[in-house]
């Protein structure tokens, strides 16, 4: 049903490094590069993260309420992608640990563009 979600960056390069890196344990990587934008993912028939520069040529702006969140497989691959994260220059948004009840564990981070990205695991 999702072809892809787009998060605005101020620096393509920076961007594609951070994700790919981010990302290369759960098979992703830059599968489309167009410039301005470039799809992230294992393959263009699943879905993907997009990278871009905004269109209008305005500076990014991280949306308050807006979070793209990826599940890894595992607890501890929600572990990993965190420190990765931070290792790679993310701050912390919340460090992972078990939210409602055993039915949800997460962790979230805030890419270099501010952008609010999730690990997750169900169970």
């Amino acid at each position: 049903m999702i072809g892809y979600v787009t998060i605005g960056v101020s620096d393509m390069e920076r961007a594609k490094d951070f994700y790919s890196n981010l990302l290369a344990d759960m098979g992703g990587k830059v599968l489309m590069d167009m410039g301005r934008i470039a799809f992230i993912g294992k393959r263009m028939s699943e879905p993907m993260l997009a990278v871009c520069t905004p269109h209008n040529e305005q500076p990014n702006q991280p949306g308050n309420g807006n979070m793209v969140a990826f599940q890894p497989g595992s607890k501890e691959a929600v572990d990993d992608c965190y420190r990765k994260a931070i290792d790679l220059g993310a701050t912390c948004g919340g460090e992972p640990g078990q939210r409602i009840a055993d039915r949800f564990y997460g962790a979230y981070i805030h890419d270099l563009d501010g952008n609010k990205v999730a690990f997750f695991h169900f169970g």
